[in-house]
This record gives structure tokens, C-alpha cells and sequence, in this order.
């Protein structure tokens, strides 16, 4: 009942949030969708709208006096409030729209509680703000990121706002990471939460500020709580005088990872 959602502290709204926007997501899945055009060569689809408006629904009931940034919807409430949620409703648009499964659907409350849904398959990765779960047929187990994997995922899609100072394919072609690593593309930011969950060794982004954004705030969170190792890709804390994001599963994985970026930038 959408009643009870008010009694759920806010990691429990994270949950159920990103859950109704996975089950809008998952039910939608094959459907010949309307596309709405954003420029760019970006797009949504009536699945975004709509898993968006389930979310919001749930965040309305749970906690109304809250604001809510959506990535369709934009800014629902003031924007200087202290409790904020920042929602992407299906990242991974394209993806989902050609019939692949590799989506994800991001609830984040600012600096709090977060949640990552894998519409698919089943999974819910969430955090309080302290600790990282992922929750499966009603079974909660802790997130423990590790590097085993040696699989690191890098965002290759426009825009690239470093170039030529930084450009993440110029990362693939280090020797030092083909001698290492093996590199993955899934193209949504399920990724950022499978390091989190130590099914990725590291994820590595071009960008600006992250921390606030819609598609990597919930990501960011789930991996801070896990205890990964978060940075910009210029090594700084991730914020608005931050660039990109880099985020490994231990120590070691960050350095080699930040030692190739600085070795090929400094080449370009």
C-alpha cells in the first residue's frame, strides 16, 4: 500500500522508489515506445517518463515536503531545500531502446540514503549513507567491492569536456592496462554500482561535477558506503571543482588506474 511508504526511513524510500521505477521499467521492456527527442542525438522514451512518475509517486508519499530533480522532469520543489532527490529514471535510454536488458534505475537523497535498481535482474544495491546491501528475493547481503574481477568499466559516450587532456579511450590503449585489467563498456551507471558490489574493479567517466547528478549521485553513494576508493579523474574529491570520476574497488586498482591517466595525458 502506498500508504505505508511514510512509516520507511529514507534508505527504505530509496528502495521502494527505485523498485517502482524498475517494475515500470521492466513491464515496458520490448514495447515499440515513443521516442522524445532531447537533441544531440539524446532521446527518452514513454518508459523513462513513466518510470519517473512511479518514483515520484512513492518519494511524494514518503516524504512530501522534500524536492525532487528528475532527469525528465526536471526540478520539482525549491532547489536550495536541505532534503533534495535526485532521480534517473532508466539510464541507459539507448540501450534499453535497441532491446538490451543492461539499465539502470538511480533514486539518490542528497548527501543521504541511495538505491540502484537492475530492473532485470532483480537486484536493489542501496545504502543508508553509512553501509552498502544489496537486496534480492527479500535477502539483504553487505556489498563488498574487491578488484578480483580485474574488469574495468569505461564510459566512452560524448561528451568528452577533458579532451585532449583527458580522453578515456586513450586509457584503453596503455600497456599497463591491457597488461592488467580486461576493459568492459556496458554504457549505463549499473556499472559504477557493480564495483560497489565487487562485480567491476573500477569505473572510469569523463565529466564535470557528478556528485549532484542524477545519473552517478546514487553510484557515488552505494561506493562511498561500500568503502571503494572515489576520485575525480584529476584526483580530487568529487564536487564541483572535481572532473570525471574514477572509482576502484581498493587502493592499489586506483593508483595504477590514476598513474595511466596522468602518464597519457601528460603524452597529449
Amino acid at each position: 500500500m502506498i500508504n505505508s511508504y511514510a512509516s520507511l526511513d529514507d534508505a527504505g524510500v530509496a528502495v521502494a522508489a527505485a523498485r517502482a521505477g524498475a517494475d515500470v521499467v521492466r513491464n515496458m521492456y520490448g514495447r515499440r515506445l515513443t521516442r522524445i527527442d532531447k537533441g544531440a542525438g539524446d532521446f527518452a522514451t514513454t518508459a523513462d517518463v513513466e518510470a519517473e512518475q512511479a518514483i515520484l509517486d512513492v518519494i511524494r508519499a514518503a516524504r512530501p515536503d522534500d524536492a525532487v530533480l528528475g532527469e525528465e522532469g526536471g526540478q520539482r520543489g525549491a532547489a536550495d531545500v536541505a532534503r533534495q532527490w535526485l532521480v534517473d529514471p532508466l539510464c541507459g535510454t539507448l540501450n534499453y531502446a535497441v532491446g538490451n536488458m543492461l539499465v539502470a534505475v538511480n533514486v539518490a537523497l542528497r548527501d543521504g540514503a541511495a538505491a540502484v535498481a537492475d530492473p532485470f535482474s532483480g537486484e536493489v544495491f542501496f545504502t543508508d549513507g553509512e553501509t552498502a546491501w544489496v537486496r534480492q528475493d527479500g535477502v539483504d547481503a553487505q556489498l563488498t567491492p574487491t578488484p578480483a574481477t580485474q574488469l574495468v568499466d569505461v564510459n566512452l559516450d560524448p561528451p568528452f569536456p577533458s579532451a585532449p587532456g583527458f580522453r578515456a579511450v586513450d586509457l584503453l590503449a596503455h600497456p599497463g592496462f591491457v597488461e592488467r585489467f580486461r576493459p568492459r563498456v556496458v554504457s549505463t551507471t549499473l556499472a559504477v554500482a557493480w564495483v560497489a558490489a565487487g562485480k567491476r574493479a573500477a569505473y572510469v567517466t569523463d565529466g564535470g561535477d557528478l556528485a549532484e547528478s542524477v545519473h552517478f549521485a546514487a553510484g557515488i553513494a552505494l561506493c562511498r558506503a561500500a568503502g571503494c576508493v572515489v576520485t575525480g579523474i584529476d584526483g580530487a574529491p568529487i564536487g564541483r571543482t572535481g572532473r570525471g570520476l574514477v572509482v576502484a574497488g581498493d587502493a592499489k586498482t586506483h593508483g595504477l588506474l590514476m598513474s595511466m591517466i596522468g602518464s597519457r595525458s601528460q603524452k597529449l
